[in-house]
């Protein structure tokens, strides 16, 4: 019983450094990437931070942010292009700034 208590241990224990990595990854593919539009609102984007533009955004789940930020989507107000115009972004890289925006926007 104790290996399996410990491997499951080290198991969170990974996963919450995996978590803080994708954080701080996010805020740098954010300020890399996304800060151009999500930062001055350029194309309709909603700022980082406007709890009030995130709002509905945020009522669809991640799973459509995701979608959205990493396919393109264009809505009522704005435009989102795909990976934000930056192809060489992996999807990973996409969702982790997407992950850092919502945490920053709730």
């Amino acid at each position: 019983m104790k290996k399996v208590v410990t491997t499951v241990v080290l198991a969170l224990g990974v996963m919450g450094t995996a978590a803080a990595a994708d954080t701080a990854a996010g805020q740098k593919i954010y300020q890399q990437a996304c800060f151009a539009c999500h930062g001055t609102g350029a194309a309709g984007a909603p700022k980082v931070g406007d709890k009030a533009a995130w709002e509905a955004r945020l009522a669809k789940g991640m799973d459509t942010l995701n979608k959205h930020a990493i396919e393109g989507f264009q809505g009522k107000s704005g435009f989102m292009p795909a990976k934000g115009g930056w192809a060489n972004l992996s999807d990973a890289d996409v969702k982790n700034a997407v992950s850092y925006m919502v945490e920053n926007s709730k």
